[in-house]
């Protein structure tokens, strides 16, 4: 505070001299403005040094300290975040500097206030320019990095991660380097790279000990650990991390993510005390009771899957984890031969936002009306399938068989071979492609049909919940 103060009696005192004192020469008035302007802007009065800086390039156009008074007012407002006026003021200075330094600083700082205006194309141009420019140059550790944040604003997430390698590789000491640290690997992440994060962040507090960041770095980490193969390490790293920083921003996605990784990765007595404690939830997420009916059917618990469930369906009616769960229930009440259950399921889960889960969802709720014998349903559901963007081929040509069976149980008969000839010419599946081949010939041939289609691997519902912290 004393030498806050000092500063401030200092720049009192030379802004009593610059503008009290009736100047002797224009010569003289035009030192001292360049001299507050100069100081005020190193000691960051912004609005001192702008003021002052201002008067100078307006009344002393002449003055050979024009360029570097100019390169200095700009700096100012872009610190006053006035970016479009700094630019111009970097630019004008850009086209009387003399000096290649010179030049190349009023570059870079032409970037910067681009760079603010969201203009990052250009921005990240003239980055590169600093950086190809002068490798050596002071500026162009700070020019690099800019190179990386632009990169991220134009979402190209492979260009940014290269770049940010490429400014740790050559200033693993800067000041920007933790948070460029912290931006590789999350980069890495969006890149589906986790795997690469991990080295990233390792050895984060032990490159940057008095970091800010290390807290956020050992979130991460831990995330990276659970995502990557190595849970029981992620769980101490996020139990550290909570326990260090309870009321970090962080903190209720760990909380939650150890939750997860104990119900998923824990021993028996774990990922039963992980079940108790998601359902106890005042207010539990969807995604708490998602991964809550998930723990109790690895736990082989049907009471508890089913309490999951109907918690689930009750408080998160309309959330996509409750569609999905409730297709993964309709297709083991399928398999249990339960087909009431896995009709009445399977309808819940035609309502889901996710293509995927849609489609197989009709499949699973026309199949299930055709084994209870209720063919204009059935047919209804698998034509439904069809509608899906995307389907994948297996889903559709096994809904097309089903439709086949249910239209030749109602006597269409051309519109069942129209349906088996489909499946027998284009379905991937090779043993439903030779059934319909000898369902179509038989029809053909008014022979008596064979027996129901083979039936194939069911597929799952694909996708994690919750995504990534």
């Amino acid at each position: 505070m004393k030498h806050r103060l000092a500063k401030v009696t200092t720049l009192a005192g030379l802004l009593v001299i610059a503008f009290a004192v009736t100047p002797a020469s224009a010569l003289d008035e035009a030192d001292r403005l360049y001299m507050v302007g100069e100081r005020a802007l190193a000691d960051r009065f912004y609005a001192v040094a702008r003021r002052a800086l201002e008067r100078f390039v307006t009344q002393y156009p002449s003055d050979g300290r024009l360029p570097r008074a100019t390169m200095m007012l700009g700096q100012a407002r872009l610190a006053l975040n006035d970016p479009q006026s700094a630019l111009e003021a970097f630019s004008r200075a850009a086209t009387s500097l003399t000096s290649p330094p010179e030049r190349l600083e009023a570059k870079f700082w032409q970037a910067e206030a681009l760079f603010r205006l969201k203009r990052f194309a250009e921005a990240r141009t003239a980055y590169d320019e600093v950086v190809r420019t002068d490798a050596a140059s002071p500026l162009a550790a700070d020019a690099l990095y800019g190179v990386a944040w632009t990169e991220l604003e134009l979402k190209r997430p492979e260009a940014a991660v290269a770049a940010f390698r490429q400014f740790l590789s050559a200033w693993p000491q800067h000041t920007n380097a933790p948070t460029a640290t912290l931006n590789l690997a999350r980069g890495l992440i969006d890149l589906k790279r986790v795997a690469e994060a991990q080295p990233v962040l390792s050895d984060f507090a032990t490159k940057y000990p008095k970091s800010e960041l290390i807290a956020d770095a050992q979130y991460l980490l831990g995330w990276v650990k659970v995502n990557s193969g190595d849970p029981r390490g992620g769980l101490v790293d996020l139990r550290a991390f909570v326990a260090a920083n309870p009321n970090h921003a962080q903190a209720p996605a760990a909380r939650k993510l150890i939750s997860q990784a104990l119900a998923r990765y824990g021993d028996r007595q774990e990922q039963i005390d992980s079940y108790n404690a998601l359902i106890a939830q005042p207010s539990p997420s969807a995604e708490d009771l998602y991964e809550a009916a998930q723990t109790a059917t690895r736990l082989s618990r049907p009471k508890d899957v089913d309490t999951a469930w109907r918690k689930l369906k009750a408080q998160h009616p309309d959330h996509t984890l409750t569609r999905r769960l409730s297709l993964e229930l309709a297709n083991a009440a399928f398999k249990q031969k339960n087909y009431k259950d896995a009709a009445t399921l399977a309808q819940t889960a035609t309502q889901s936002d996710e293509g995927a889960v849609r489609a197989d969802a009709w499949l699973t709720l026309g199949e299930s009306e055709l084994k209870l014998k209720r063919f204009p349903q059935a047919a209804k559901a698998f034509e439904a399938v069809g509608t899906v963007d995307d389907v994948d081929a297996g889903t559709r040509y096994r809904a097309l068989a089903g439709l086949g069976l249910a239209r030749e149980e109602q006597k269409e008969w051309k519109a069942a071979l129209a349906a088996y000839e489909a499946v027998a010419g284009r379905s991937p599946d090779t043993t439903l492609r030779e059934w319909a081949r000898e369902r179509a010939t038989a029809m053909k041939n008014q022979l008596k049909p064979s027996a129901t289609p083979p039936t194939p691997k069911r597929s799952e519902p694909t996708g994690k919940p919750g995504g990534k912290s």
